[in-house]
């Protein structure tokens, strides 16, 4: 009996070892150590921290890339002959355009950062994070409550600074940009999103073209007798299960109408169904529907968009869906393959599977969020994947330069079938794809190291516990 409560009292004991790293064991030897004693304890120089970053750490890093993107991203409005500026905005002006910036303020990829400065405010209670993208959609709002009848009256030859969203032709017009907007409305933005929902929301479920058995893809009729061709016909970008399916799911939220909730479960098993790959663990790019064989690249941005939709969608799906489990399970077999081409320094590569391609930040800066927000969710194991994400994190935070731009971004990128196409992609700071995903990881990374902690065990880094 005394060895057995012996036990029960040391196991009791091991479950408070979360306020500690857990250190080697001391020598039992006495005497002079011998000269290969200490080796495990030399300094390691990693390139970039191998530790977690606290919260203020993490915030210094998105605070500069904020001020970068408050400043060249203006929320206003000029005439396009005269360039001067016009502040009241009472009239459909078809001179009206939005002041030029670094970057697209109705591109999907600002969709995405929209949802990043959402994400930042709620993480670190900075309200600057919130109103950059309150201000932005207020202005959307009204500039198609002005010019949306104009454009529904002559689509073909009315003239607005925000045409391509209030007239949509593809999935990169509409699903990001109306993912944030469903987003700020459910954490209790006071803009009136009504019109544009409307828009961008019909597009994505009843306008943008399908496969037959209810697929999102690309072609369709080009309305000359033939069919569009992107680049073939009825063809898939991974990029379209988070272009169209986390606005399906949080159409769901919106609505109350389950019928979403069941297109988005949809979408998820039978992109996955066509492009997964089991054996790696990973999503080709691109498949053409009636081909034998198909593009086997793996480009890591799309990776990126894949596993990003599924948090997404499991965020608001109700866990007695039917469709539930079969969407976390893709997701954790989708996060284990990551985790095998995982570069040492915390990137991926442009080619997950191929180690002489580039080391590329944007997706990278996705998977951290994916990943940390899995781990945050339980949706993966925060001993396995807690380290993966900060490492990553930490990748990616030593991308931001002085002036808040992002390097090693992948530029705009369409589906090829060699993989020369995907090696030479060039990158740049002022490719867009970047800075949202950058967002959301850093709040991500903020709310996993909040509530767990991470530190070294026998020199190596390791959950240690619940805070």
């Amino acid at each position: 009996m005394k060895a057995g409560r012996l036990l029960i009292g040391t196991l009791l004991a091991c479950t408070s070892l979360h306020l500690i790293a857990q250190e080697a064991p001391p020598p039992q030897e006495k005497g002079p150590a011998a000269a290969d004693a200490m080796l495990h304890a030399l300094v390691v120089k990693y390139p970039n921290p191998y530790r977690a970053m606290e919260a203020a750490e993490v915030k210094a890093v998105m605070d500069r890339v904020f001020t970068y993107l408050d400043a060249t991203t203006p929320a206003e409005l000029i005439d396009k002959t005269s360039h001067a500026p016009i502040a009241k905005l009472d009239k459909a002006n078809p001179n009206a355009v939005l002041k030029p910036g670094d970057f697209r303020l109705t591109s999907y990829e600002w969709g995405v950062t929209y949802a990043g400065m959402l994400a930042a405010g709620a993480a670190t209670g900075d309200k600057r994070y919130t109103e950059y993208t309150t201000k932005r959609h207020q202005l959307l709002a009204d500039l198609t409550r002005l010019y949306l009848p104009g454009v529904k009256a002559d689509p073909a030859n009315a003239q607005a600074p925000i045409k391509s969203f209030l007239n949509p032709h593809a999935l990169d017009d509409a699903g990001a940009l109306c993912m944030s907007f469903l987003k700020a409305k459910q954490m209790g933005s006071k803009v009136n999103y009504g019109q544009m929902v409307d828009i961008c929301g019909k597009f994505v479920t009843e306008k943008e073209y399908r496969l037959p058995d209810g697929t999102l893809a690309r072609g369709g009729p080009d309305g000359k007798g033939g069919n569009k061709q992107r680049p073939l016909t009825n063809t898939l970008w991974l990029d379209d299960m988070f272009m169209g399916v986390p606005t399906i799911a949080l159409l769901g939220k919106d609505t109350g109408n389950t019928k979403y909730y069941d297109d988005a479960v949809k979408q998820v098993l039978q992109f996955s169904q066509r492009m997964f790959n089991p054996q790696l663990g990973i999503y080709m790019h691109g498949y053409v529907e009636g081909l034998r064989d198909h593009p086997e690249l793996h480009w890591a941005r799309a990776n990126g968009w894949a596993i990003m939709a599924m948090v997404e969608v499991l965020e608001v799906l109700p866990k007695t869906h039917k469709g539930y489990k079969a969407v976390e399970d893709q997701l954790r077999a989708h996060a284990k393959g990551l985790a095998k081409f995982q570069h040492k320094d915390g990137l991926w590569h442009q080619l997950i599977d191929r180690n002489d391609s580039y080391l590329e930040t944007s997706a990278t800066a996705i998977y951290a969020y994916a990943i940390a927000r899995a781990v945050n969710r339980g949706y993966l194991d925060k001993e396995m994947y807690g380290p993966m994400a900060n490492l990553a994190w930490n990748a990616v935070a030593s991308k931001v330069n002085a002036k808040g731009e992002i390097e090693g971004i992948c530029v705009g990128t369409g589906m090829a079938f060699d993989p020369a196409f995907y090696y030479y992609r060039p990158t740049s700071t002022r490719a867009a794809h970047g800075y949202g995903p950058l967002l959301l990881a850093g709040a991500e990374i903020i709310e996993m190291n909040k509530k767990f902690k991470f530190g070294l065990n026998d020199s190596g880094f390791m959950y240690q516990g619940q805070r």
